[in-house]
């Protein structure tokens, strides 16, 4: 059961009980018009990822913007997204096991509904699953080209399950997922340029053997916040799924532009707010988000607005400021507000947003689809 919010609208962001998720709506909003404007200038749908942010709200949003609908990463986050009021929902991944599938073809009756598949077996399961339920959904092929996670190989074995998809009826063969996971964290631009290069190689080669076989690709997807211009330049991907983009974590602000510079093209707008509780000397505070308040499997968070102090140490409920370089004086109840090293998984621990405007709390939101995705 979601925990009561940590904050009331009207508040003052200095009342917010702490750790909390925060979210900057005018830095939110700024990132939200920028990649729409962006991808304006490519041939491509977007069908930003919701497996960052959770929220249907910030889903609609983004729809409001020009995309298409959303994508995610679970079924939970799928019936999540649906309840909210998204009406086209692609689960980029693969949905196995009979609960989950038959689940997946009643919510297909309730909007337009994808699914990937890289296993004949589940191309079986899913079409008995459809049949039953009287409904059906679009399913892509997902060929690994490099990320090497879910997929068939590109080529002679993706037009093998494509065409098991074609002969699946109700299935309805939609194309490709060809997402380069690890690509997006390279932080060099020619080593992202280099490894999305052959990405869009091996995905073309795959599109073009299908054509030659009968096989229409109505959809090639993939990319995300770290390449996207790239697949969208590349004449190949024609639905982009970039989902970080909306908060801009630590990790992802760690790539570098052509010129070797920071990419800044998305600003940070999601924070952890963290309170001072100890000071045990000049040199260290203590604030009360710990490894229950972010994640920290991409490194550990930057400290926003406070120059020259860093985090470090963390436990389940405490991590340490470096204040030894620096000249604020801290106080004990003091509100820090951490950048995460990775937002999707820090999202995933916390029940509500609260969205902030000139220092007030202006809107709170759920995290409606957070959870293991079951």
């Amino acid at each position: 059961m979601p925990r009561p919010p940590p904050a009331e609208i009207g508040m003052s962001l200095s009342d917010v009980q702490t750790p909390a998720l925060l979210i900057d709506l005018d830095a939110l909003e700024r990132n939200l018009d920028k990649m729409a404007a962006m991808l304006s200038r490519f041939a491509v749908r977007f069908r930003p990822h919701a497996k960052t942010h959770k929220s249907p709200i910030i889903a609609r949003a983004q729809v409001a913007r020009g995309a298409v609908g959303a994508c995610c990463q679970t079924l939970a986050e799928a019936e999540a997204l649906v309840a909210g009021g998204v009406e086209d929902v692609l689960i980029s991944n693969q949905v196995i096991g009979a609960a989950k599938i038959n689940r997946l073809a009643a919510l297909a009756r309730e909007a337009r509904l994808g699914v990937c598949v890289d296993h004949p077996d589940n191309v079986r399961e899913l079409a008995a699953a459809a049949a039953r339920y009287s409904s059906a959904f679009d399913v892509l092929v997902e060929i690994d080209v490099g990320a090497k996670r879910c997929g068939v190989p590109p080529g002679a074995p993706a037009l093998d399950l494509a065409e098991q998809v074609c002969a699946a009826s109700p299935l309805r063969f939609a194309g490709l997922q060809a997402y380069h996971g690890s690509a997006q964290h390279l932080r060099e631009l020619a080593a992202r340029r280099q490894a999305i290069g052959a990405a869009a190689e091996l995905t073309h080669s795959t599109v073009s053997l299908l054509a030659e076989h009968g096989l229409r690709c109505g959809t090639v997807a993939g990319a995300g916040t770290g390449t996207f211009e790239l697949e969208a330049a590349s004449g190949v991907y024609n639905e982009i799924q970039a989902g970080s983009y909306v908060f801009m974590d630590a990790d992802y602000a760690r790539n570098r532009r052509a010129d070797g510079a920071l990419v800044d093209t998305f600003e940070h707008s999601l924070f952890v707010l963290a309170s001072v509780i100890s000071i045990p000397d000049r040199e260290r505070a203590v604030v009360d988000a710990g490894l229950k308040a972010h994640s920290v499997d991409s490194g550990l968070p930057d400290v926003a607005d406070l120059v020259e102090v860093t985090y470090f140490g963390p436990s389940d409920e405490h991590g340490n400021l470096d204040l030894s370089r620096s000249n604020r004086q801290l106080r004990l109840g003091e509100r820090v507000r951490l950048v995460p090293g990775h937002c999707d998984p820090t999202v995933n621990l916390h029940d509500w947003y609260v969205g902030v405007r000139d220092q007030r709390v202006e809107t709170i939101w759920p995290v409606a689809a957070r959870g293991p995705g079951t």
